[in-house]
């Protein structure tokens, strides 16, 4: 069974220097995997414990950042944001007022708006997530089952009790929209308002 190759759904994704294992394998060990990457940033960013921000990024009064962070180039970071758990911000990308996101990789250009909840996640460049939208983490009404996800022709097995979603590059996700625990979305799917991504396998 083929899993979804990370690079398929991200293209800049083997820049990052991070290997291209299964998507929630990745973000169970985030704050690990940003770790790493603290050691390998260039000159322009402002280092405070584990936390990284570099020097032409907004993170305004009020954010609140706990784990190790990356926040790069361009970066805006509003007020009452709620960045934890290992997060990863690439070139010019905006996480709006009441936005968390939780152990979660964002590539260039990326946007949450605002009142908007991204856990254990794979964003891809240029993708955009409308106000109130959601990535959801856990199977609650299933009290945390392994996530198994309908692929394609097959049922994969994660072993993980959080993952949110692979989004591909270009996406569009419209506001109010939920994306169920385990969604893998192909580059420029676009998701209407009020729409739901649900690709868990019963049994």
């Amino acid at each position: 069974m083929k899993l979804p190759n990370i690079n398929d759904y991200i293209a800049k994704w083997p820049l990052l220097g991070v290997d291209s294992t299964a998507a929630w394998t990745v973000t169970q060990e985030c704050e690990t995997r940003i770790m790493a990457l603290l050691e390998t940033l260039g000159a322009g960013y402002r280092r405070q414990g584990d936390c990284a921000v570099h020097e032409t990024a907004v993170v305004e009064q009020g954010a609140v950042l706990k784990g190790a962070i990356i926040i790069g180039e361009g970066c805006f970071v509003a007020a009452g944001a709620y960045l934890r758990g290992g997060v990863y911000l690439g070139k010019n990308c905006i996480v709006g007022p009441s936005c968390e996101l939780k152990s979660t990789f964002m590539l260039d250009g990326s946007k949450l708006a605002h009142f908007n909840f991204v856990g254990d996640s794979l964003i891809g460049e240029a993708v955009n997530i409308e106000a109130g939208a959601i990535i959801a983490n856990y199977r609650n009404e299933l009290d945390g089952a392994s996530i198994k996800i309908r692929h394609e022709d097959h049922v994969i097995e994660t072993g993980a009790t959080k993952f949110g979603a692979l989004v591909g590059d270009g996406c569009k996700i419209g506001a109010n929209a939920v994306i169920a625990p385990g969604a893998v979305l192909w580059p420029k799917t676009h998701v209407p308002r009020l729409g739901l991504i649900d690709q868990f396998a019963y049994d």
